[in-house]
């Protein structure tokens, strides 16, 4: 069912191993033309442009691009008690890890009189998408909307696709779950748009009959590779949180690993999309058959097992044979997952080499589905090897780091020829006369 690439008795460079291990294809600049013409109707045709793109790509119209307050609350108080409990305490777990990634505002004495301080700002006001395409997705909107809502963000706006399925009084609004999970976290601005045009709407802004959706500062949360691709092209217009693309999951495993175990978490990261990856990477034979029989016996009585099996079967997807851990760590900060397991002895040492990756779940009770939900970590991770440069979303994605300068006049006069140095080696005189200026002294 999955491709083996075999790397034993061979040395490879990061390079040689970024063009060998399974990656998904993700054109985002092929998209780029697709959205283009979307996001520019969005721009010059505000509201009507999408109802328009709503019914073609959605196949339904809302009675109002904004959800009305008492369809948020009807969808709360219909909200199944065992979902509304679970959500509970997601949320719980997840503003406890959150509280802790606080910045505190320093002041730094640099000479006498003379300080910087670095003060921590949110940013006005962000939209946040949830996904609601082969699946319903209200643990995105705790993921999205708890870090924003610690970090300080004074105006929060979320946007989700309608469903056509959805009657009576939810017709033509998101999945009444997601709406039931904005209401629980006190989010009353939501919008039934999805796809690429719900990023032009909020880095746009449009008047909807009077209903004003002002345009935001940034835009985060997952999406297809047309979402991405918007984000791209109207990244600087607003801040974006990353270019996320399909789910992946790397399971770094020796012959301690459950093959059971390794198997099932391989098929709950594939069975989100046909293009989702999982890839095994071990140095034990019999653990990679174990796995793979596994694999012949649970994806068919998985319930999306088409899917899973596109997905475990496709080039992005498979199992890469290495000589020890070491070369598995070698591998694995190569491929930069956006979720990791580590699943072998001495898991917590094996993953103290871990460099590159979204997440890392260590040891057999660690599954990747814990983080999805309500482990307390976020689920917003950076996927196509980005987590060798970027991050998860976190209170930090809201925040902004300002510089406060306060020099009194004995400090400024302190420093005041190096200023003049250092401006006059780069030919910018004038910089230099601003500061002996201040002293009396003429250009």
């Amino acid at each position: 069912m999955m491709s083996t690439t075999d790397l034993r008795g061979r040395a490879l460079s990061v390079r040689d191993l970024r063009g060998i291990l399974p990656r998904a294809e993700f054109d985002v600049e092929a998209a780029l033309e697709t959205v283009r013409p979307i996001c520019e109707a969005v721009h010059h045709r505000g509201a009507e442009a999408l109802y328009e793109l709503g019914e073609r790509f959605d196949g339904v119209r809302p009675a109002a691009l904004r959800v009305p307050a008492d369809v948020l609350e009807a969808a709360l108080e219909g909200l199944d008690p065992q979902v509304r409990a679970a959500l509970d305490e997601a949320i719980r777990r997840a503003r406890l890890v959150h509280e802790d990634q606080r910045r505190a505002e320093t002041t730094t004495e640099v000479v006498e009189g003379g300080t910087v301080t670095e003060r921590w700002v949110p940013v006005d006001r962000v939209g946040l998408y949830v996904p609601g395409g082969r699946a319903v997705y209200p643990s995105s909107v705790v993921m999205n909307v708890v870090p924003a809502q610690i970090a300080g963000v004074p105006s929060l706006a979320v946007a989700s696709p309608p469903q056509r399925e959805n009657t009576g009084s939810f017709a033509g609004y998101p999945h009444p779950t997601i709406l039931a999970a904005c209401a629980l976290l006190g989010v009353d601005e939501v919008y039934a748009v999805g796809g690429a045009q719900a990023v032009a709407a909020f880095a746009y802004g449009f008047d909807d009959d009077g209903t004003v959706c002002e345009p935001v500062s940034l835009v985060t949360g997952p999406g297809n590779i047309y979402v991405t691709a918007a984000k791209r092209l109207l990244k600087g217009l607003i801040g974006i949180d990353a270019e996320a693309g399909t789910t992946e999951i790397a399971v770094l495993a020796d012959d301690s690993a459950d093959a059971e175990h390794v198997a099932a978490d391989l098929v709950s990261q594939a069975e989100h999309d046909p293009y989702a990856a999982s890839v095994l990477v071990t140095d034990s034979d019999r653990l990679a058959a174990g796995v793979a029989a596994a694999l012949e016996r649970r994806v068919p009585q998985t319930k999306h097992a088409e899917r899973v099996r596109t997905a475990l079967g496709g080039r992005q997807s498979g199992v890469v044979l290495v000589d020890d851990l070491d070369a598995g760590l070698e591998v694995v900060n190569a491929y930069a997952a956006e979720h990791l397991e580590v699943q072998t002895r001495d898991a917590d040492v094996v993953a103290a080499g871990v460099r590159n990756a979204g997440a890392v779940f260590i040891g057999a009770f660690s599954p990747v589905s814990l983080g999805d939900y309500a482990a307390g970590s976020n689920h917003v991770l950076p996927t196509g090897g980005c987590a060798c440069h970027s991050s998860g979303l976190s209170v930090q994605t809201f925040l902004r780091g300002i510089h406060v300068v306060r020099y009194d006049e004995a400090a400024l006069r302190d420093v005041a020829h190096h200023v003049v140095t250092l401006a006059t080696a780069e030919d910018l005189p004038a910089h230099g006369e601003a500061v002996t200026a201040r002293f009396g002294d003429a250009p």
